[in-house]
């Protein structure tokens, strides 16, 4: 059962990530850079303006932008099995339980603490992965970009996460493990056990969901 559920751990967290780093890469390089990359080039699009450069700036040099994501998927990835998930469904379980609050009070606790624990960590690597080295280093800057990559992704961190890519994982999960899900509600038919880890959380929101669908 050990090894199943961190089986499923893995796949949540490649899920979320393989989602948030792609959404992220659109964010900084539309949203938050768009403006500046465009007028830096002298194009009309963000696009063009990051193929006139050779690619995406990232540790001193222009990459492609698939070279991006990978580097920021493995990162993303690495930091949410070790410590993002497994810290944020052991804060969120010392007030809340899944199977006794409501699903959306605890699937809330764990999204708010997930983006508390990631956001500022991988706004930390963006830092040093984007710093500008070419105009020399300075870490009283280095500080001061990093507060600010937290100020622009926080707020989109938890509003994808709760709105859009934690409702669309969760449905992923009910598709790829019913079995799993099947049967952890039989084991709480008897006696209501407290979930061990997220994998197990996860498993017991989908089932209060489908309890509360079905008025009980």
């Amino acid at each position: 059962m050990k090894s199943q559920n961190q089986f499923q751990h893995l796949v949540y967290a490649l899920i979320t990530v393989v989602i948030t780093v792609h959404a992220f890469v659109f964010y900084s390089l539309y949203v938050v850079e768009g403006d500046a990359l465009m007028q830096a080039t002298d194009t009309s699009s963000v696009l063009q303006a990051i193929n006139s450069q050779g690619g995406v700036y990232m540790f001193g040099t222009h990459v492609p932008i698939w070279l991006v994501i990978v580097i920021e998927t493995v990162c993303a990835f690495v930091l949410a099995v070790a410590m993002g998930s497994p810290l944020a469904f052991r804060f969120a379980s010392r007030k809340f339980d899944p199977r006794r609050n409501h699903p959306m009070i605890f699937e809330s606790a764990i999204i708010s603490a997930t983006v508390c624990l990631m956001c500022p960590t991988m706004s930390l690597l963006a830092d040093a992965f984007y710093y500008p080295y070419y105009e020399g280093f300075d870490v009283v800057d280095f500080l001061c970009r990093w507060f600010r990559l937290i100020c622009h992704n926080l707020p989109f961190a938890y509003f994808s996460q709760m709105f859009f890519v934690q409702p669309f994982v969760r449905f992923a999960i009910r598709k790829i493990f019913p079995n799993d899900i099947a049967q952890r509600n039989e084991r709480n038919a008897t006696k209501t056990v407290k979930p061990a880890d997220e994998t197990e959380a996860i498993a017991d929101v989908i089932i209060r969901e489908k309890e509360i669908a079905a008025g009980k």
